[in-house]
């Protein structure tokens, strides 16, 4: 599966209302960590067809990023049943991602 642009249009479709867990990465194409964590993000994608994985634009979606207490860039949060289960800060290797998710 393709990692998906969310904004507030369709947050609650396809975050909200997902019935697989949603890995949400929150970036600005200005963060080189955020650049780095980019490519492992798009082969966890790949390789996980039981999650959805999507992407926050922070300059673009600041209410989504405020709405998730996102303070620093980049962020990742897990929700499940439009609840969130894990969020961590900063840059992390494939296998700290991926421990993450249910």
């Amino acid at each position: 599966m393709s990692i998906m642009n969310i904004d507030k249009a369709n947050f609650t479709q396809e975050v909200v209302n997902s019935d697989v867990p949603v890995l949400l990465d929150f970036w600005a194409p200005w963060c080189g960590p955020c650049r780095r964590v980019g490519p492992i993000l798009d082969e966890i994608a790949q390789e996980r067809t039981d999650i959805k994985v999507g992407k926050v634009n922070v300059d673009e979606q600041p209410d989504l990023a405020g709405q998730f207490g996102v303070m620093s860039i980049p962020t990742m949060v897990v929700l499940q049943n439009g609840r969130v289960v894990n969020q961590v800060m900063g840059a992390r290797p494939k296998e700290q991602i991926l421990s993450l998710l249910p």
